[in-house]
């Protein structure tokens, strides 16, 4: 199946989502701010002991933060190797575009505890990923 062209290049794709990628690990932390102010700042001293204190939509939250740190390693990683092998395929840049989406909805469906919804975007980014690890090799074969 070939899917269409973006009115993007897929190298511009590549890039840009590395930076949204970058942006979107402080999405939840905006949360997590919220629920500190909640409880006061007399605790701030000792932030990783604080995440036990926090309202549980704040602490889903760190969790979702910590979690787009591992996700934004591997992505910047494929994103970057399909950058430097030259990947052109139009499944690159939608895999890049799917798995900032994916990481945009993660964080919502995790604050909510929609479990199925949090597995099927950690799923899709992962196949992201993936899907440019793969183009990134067949292009060098």
């Amino acid at each position: 199946m070939t899917l269409p062209q973006l009115p993007i290049s897929t190298p511009a794709a590549l890039i840009y989502g590395i930076v949204a990628a970058a942006v979107l690990i402080y999405l939840p932390f905006l949360l997590v701010a919220f629920g500190r102010i909640q409880i006061g700042f007399q605790a701030l001293e000792t932030p990783r002991a604080l995440v036990d204190k926090l309202p549980i939509y704040a602490q889903r939250a760190t969790w979702a933060h910590q979690n787009a740190f591992e996700a934004f390693m591997l992505f910047t990683a494929a994103a970057l190797m399909a950058y430097v092998t030259q990947v052109t395929s139009p499944s690159a840049a939608w895999a890049a575009i799917a798995f900032v989406v994916a990481r945009t909805l993660y964080p919502v469906f995790y604050v909510v505890n929609f479990v199925l919804g949090r597995s099927l975007m950690f799923a899709t980014g992962s196949f992201s990923i993936f899907t440019l690890f793969a183009l990134s090799l067949k292009q060098l074969a």
